[in-house]
């Protein structure tokens, strides 16, 4: 059992991660963080960085509260929404953790593919979170 959350460069990934460390610790289970890139994008070095970083941060707390995190990067995905399902699968994820982005009016009618996908097809409940304003 533990707690998947996808993340990606940007402040909803950060808000998404934020929030599954902090389940994760309230929970008292384990996390894995899957980064998901598509075929052929590279990841700079500012993007690598940022990513240590953070889950570095998220590792180092759980860590402290006794409680383990992995990182499972996907070079060349063709769906993070189904790396994301993968790893719940997987590791038996009692939680995913996705982060959303603020859409236009129009947008809102339809929710992201993605996101939509993993809320029909996870195998757990998903937590969908927005960064703060």
């Amino acid at each position: 059992m533990g707690i998947v959350v996808g993340y990606v460069a940007n402040p909803e990934g950060r808000a998404a991660l934020q929030r599954a460390g902090e389940a994760a610790e309230r929970y008292a289970t384990s996390l894995v963080v899957v980064h998901s890139r598509r075929p052929g994008r590279e990841v700079d070095a500012e993007d690598a960085e940022q990513l240590a970083a953070v889950h570095e941060a998220v590792r180092a707390r759980l860590s402290a509260a006794g409680l383990s995190s992995q990182l499972r990067e996907v070079p060349d995905s063709d769906d993070p929404a189904d790396d994301l399902i993968t790893a719940a699968e997987e590791t038996g994820a009692s939680l995913i953790v996705i982060g959303l982005r603020r859409r236009t009016p129009v947008g809102k009618l339809i929710l992201g593919a993605s996101a939509q996908r993993i809320l029909l097809d996870a195998p757990c409940p998903v937590l969908a979170v927005k960064p703060e304003d």
